[in-house]
C-alpha cells in the first residue's frame, strides 16, 4: 500500500516507511539512526565514512614510487601579485587550474593575470584557456587544451 500525500496534510506511513508524494516530490528516509556521544551531541556513524587522505591506491604512480611526469595543480588567486608563484609550476611541467573568482569583478586584474599566464605558456610552449566562468587552465609544453566541449547524448 502506497498512500498518496496531499499537500498540507499529515503524512501517513505504511509498515515499510515508504511513501509517495502527490506532486512527484521524492523524499528520503535515514536508514541508520544517529547515536548520542558522551556530551549529549548527536553524531553519525563514523564507520560509514572513508578518509580519502589516508587512502592510498596501488594503481597510483605515487604509491608505487614511479616518477610523475605531470601534476595537476589547483590554485586560487586573490591578487595579481600571486601569479608569480603560480607560473613556476607551469615552468616545472605541472598543469595549473586557477580559480580567479576572488578577482572576477576586477576586470583589469583578470586581464593582467590572463596575460601573465599567456606569456608563461608561450615561453614554455604550453597552452592557456578559460574552461569555466572563473576557471583558467594553463598547461606546459606537450599538452594542449581542446576548446570543444564534450556533450552527452540526451
Amino acid at each position: 500500500m502506497n498512500p498518496i500525500v496531499q499537500p498540507g496534510s499529515s503524512i501517513p506511513l505504511n509498515s515499510r516507511s515508504r511513501m509517495r508524494a502527490a506532486e512527484g516530490i521524492g523524499m528520503t528516509f535515514i536508514k541508520k539512526s544517529f547515536r548520542k556521544t558522551g556530551d549529549g551531541a548527536v553524531a553519525a556513524e563514523a564507520s560509514s565514512y572513508i578518509d580519502l587522505a589516508e587512502l592510498a591506491l596501488e594503481e597510483e604512480g605515487i604509491a608505487l614510487g614511479e616518477p610523475v611526469e605531470h601534476l595537476v595543480r589547483v590554485a586560487e588567486i586573490y591578487r595579481y601579485e600571486d601569479v608569480g608563484d603560480l607560473t613556476t609550476h607551469v615552468y616545472n611541467g605541472s598543469i595549473l587550474l586557477v580559480d580567479f573568482s576572488a578577482i572576477g569583478n576586477d576586470e583589469l586584474a583578470v586581464k593582467r593575470v590572463t596575460a601573465e599566464l599567456k606569456n608563461c605558456a608561450r615561453d614554455c610552449g604550453g597552452d592557456v584557456a578559460v574552461v569555466a566562468k572563473n576557471l583558467l587552465m594553463a598547461t606546459p609544453s606537450g599538452i594542449k587544451i581542446d576548446r570543444n566541449k564534450i556533450k552527452g547524448a540526451y
